[in-house]
């Protein structure tokens, strides 16, 4: 009865906000992987030939440019995961919220990416009947066609758009750790935070059958 109560809906809801503000405060951190030697002279331009303003700005735009490597993107693999086993946990409406909120504070066109996600998760709970009784790896390829879909859904509408698209480098390695991670992200969410597929004819928390 436990899976049944109100109180264990609004629990497994406020565990994924707590999850999603986890992941985007170490996103946030400001550990930086480019190559960067500490006597280029780059690094002490004249000061009174940059205004702090336009310098801050240049390093806003230059952000990334010279990265080799970046993670996954483990807000939406956790997205996917909770989508196919209880989507009554992640509603569409507190998704689009902390997409939204990552696309803002990640400096992303708002809600392009937020947009392209949602749509993803709600194809994946409309499947999670289907997927259920499907083996990992079926899983694990659904997942993998969505992110590589709306990977190359943002890059055309940014294109459309005359809005630069990141670069395409770092947008693979972030897709190819993504699909590589997401068994782990499954692995936590099923055993470390006891997510897991509703039992056919189980009634979920809002009173829909699994």
């Amino acid at each position: 009865m436990d899976d049944l109560s109100t109180a264990r809906l609004w629990l497994m809801r406020s565990a994924f906000v707590a999850l999603a503000l986890l992941l985007l405060f170490f996103h946030l951190l400001p550990i930086d992987t480019q190559p960067v030697s500490l006597f280029s002279p780059e690094l002490f331009p004249p000061l009174e030939t940059i205004d702090p303003a336009e310098a801050r700005l240049r390093a806003l735009l230059d952000q990334g440019t010279d990265r080799v490597w970046v993670g996954p993107d483990l807000l939406i693999a956790f997205a996917f995961a909770w989508s196919l086993r209880r989507p009554d946990y992640v509603p569409a409406l507190l998704l689009a919220a902390l997409f939204l909120l990552n696309d803002l504070l990640l400096q992303r066109p708002p809600g392009l990416w937020a947009l392209l996600a949602l749509l993803a998760c709600n194809n994946l709970s409309n499947r999670s009947k289907s997927l259920r009784d499907a083996t990992f790896g079926a899983e694990w390829i659904a997942v993998s066609l969505l992110l590589i879909g709306i990977l190359l859904m943002n890059r055309i509408v940014l294109s459309v758009l005359l809005v630069q698209p990141p670069q395409l480098r770092l947008s693979m390695i972030e897709l190819g750790m993504t699909i590589l991670f997401y068994p782990a992200v499954v692995f936590v969410t099923r055993t470390l935070m006891g997510v897991r597929r509703a039992a056919p004819g189980e009634l979920d928390s809002l009173g829909g059958r699994g």
